[in-house]
């Protein structure tokens, strides 16, 4: 192969669609390296692993030599992002944007070299724009086509409401990669529409179209909605070695895969000869143990992670219960979906008995089955919730 069509094989490695493949390869074929843009809007604190399929990208086109351009959407941030929403998405102040553009920068360094990567802030250009500016701007797009977009189509022929806005969001994120000169821009596939906006303004204001690269969205730990925080479904960066094994552990043989092509740095050829192990017989446990180091040795150290999974085998393995865990008293008239939910072991009573009825759900070891189930004054059991979530309750 050629040096170009390896750079393209690597490239093209999880990715879900590029557009246009052609134009990309003639840029590689130049020899000079490509800026290569993608955006985070700082709207919470904490990065999981769903972001760093993005960033894991970034890196590849880093290893081959490219200028990466890490762009903070501190000025976006505050309009709020409207994609995939079915309403009206509440803007960030000034503070909590800045406070959590701030953790972005420690947290994304864990993957990218920082002596390689451009940080920058998109508040740098568009704080300097008159509103004679921004209306010039909003002139270069169209209402119909804003309303081309899936979710605000479905919210305007619904009668749901749509802020103008929303409709500058995807104006500005365009308008960015103008001002960054952006040869390629990556972005989830729900970002299709906003970084196609890009490589149209770019057009207009004569620069070349930049190419657009699109990752799949990863799925949380459920193995169907996509990792959210707010669904509880996700492994933070930042979640200690021990809560990261056991979360990764969790998965499904299935998903471990999928997980191997978007967060591994493992070859391709490596991934397949685990696939090959797996279908001759090999225990996928053992498979899943090399993911879960990965991940840890990455966002904390190789120490790190072989004691997670010495902690892991210790604990799950071999059946034995945490020494501490929290303790609460509760009453013994309150069934035991309330007591899960007051004990904080889940996040509400309904799943609470979402996880009875799957048999998560453990009281001294023994299985529960009935999210009514009540126990005697006096008695003090370990709840288990999962594999890792333990509390000890004393019944009154």
């Amino acid at each position: 192969m050629t040096a170009v069509a390896d750079a393209l094989a690597i490239i093209k490695r999880g990715a879900h669609e590029i557009l246009v493949e052609k134009e990309l390869e003639q840029r590689l074929e130049t020899g000079k390296p490509l800026r290569i843009k993608a955006g985070f809007d700082p709207t919470a604190p904490d990065l999981h692993l769903g972001h760093t399929v993005l960033i894991n990208k970034l890196r590849q086109f880093q290893d081959l030599g490219h200028e990466i351009l890490f762009l903070i959407g501190d000025f976006t941030g505050m309009i709020g992002d409207p994609t995939g929403k079915s309403t009206t998405r509440p803007a960030l102040t000034r503070e909590d944007v800045i406070k959590n553009a701030k953790s972005y920068q420690e947290q994304v360094f864990k993957i990218l070299d920082p002596q390689k990567t451009q940080v920058m802030f998109n508040s740098s250009w568009m704080n300097e724009m008159s509103p004679a500016d921004l209306i010039q701007l909003a002139a270069k797009h169209t209402v119909a086509r804003m309303l081309e977009r899936d979710d605000f189509n479905k919210r305007y022929n619904s009668g749901q409401s749509i802020a103008i806005h929303e409709f500058l969001y995807p104006l500005i994120q365009g308008y960015d990669s103008v001002e960054m000169k952006a040869d390629v821009e990556l972005g989830g596939t729900d970002q299709k529409f906003n970084l196609l906006v890009g490589r149209q303004l770019q057009e207009v204001y004569g620069q070349k179209p930049q190419i657009v690269l699109t990752m799949p969205i990863l799925e949380g730990l459920d193995g169907v909605q996509k990792m959210s925080k707010s669904l509880n479904n996700y492994i933070g960066i930042n979640d200690a070695p021990d809560d990261m094994f056991g979360k990764l552990m969790s998965i499904s043989d299935e998903l471990m895969w999928r997980y191997f092509e978007l967060l591994s740095f493992r070859s391709l050829a490596e991934i397949e000869k685990f696939e090959s192990d797996v279908a001759e017989g090999k225990n996928p446990r053992d498979i899943k143990f090399l993911l879960a180091e990965e991940i840890i040795e990455r966002f904390h150290d190789r120490s790190a992670a072989d004691k997670a999974r010495e902690n892991f085998i210790s604990r799950f393995q071999k059946g034995v219960i945490p020494d501490e865990m929290p303790e609460f008293s509760f009453s013994a008239e309150m069934p035991i979906a309330n007591l899960l939910k007051e004990a904080e072991l889940v996040k509400s009573t309904s799943e609470a008995m979402r996880m009875i009825k799957q048999g998560a759900v453990k009281v001294d070891g023994e299985k529960i089955s009935d999210s009514k189930q009540t126990f005697s004054q006096g008695a003090s059991l370990v709840f288990q919730v999962g594999k890792r979530r333990f509390a000890r309750i004393q019944i009154q």
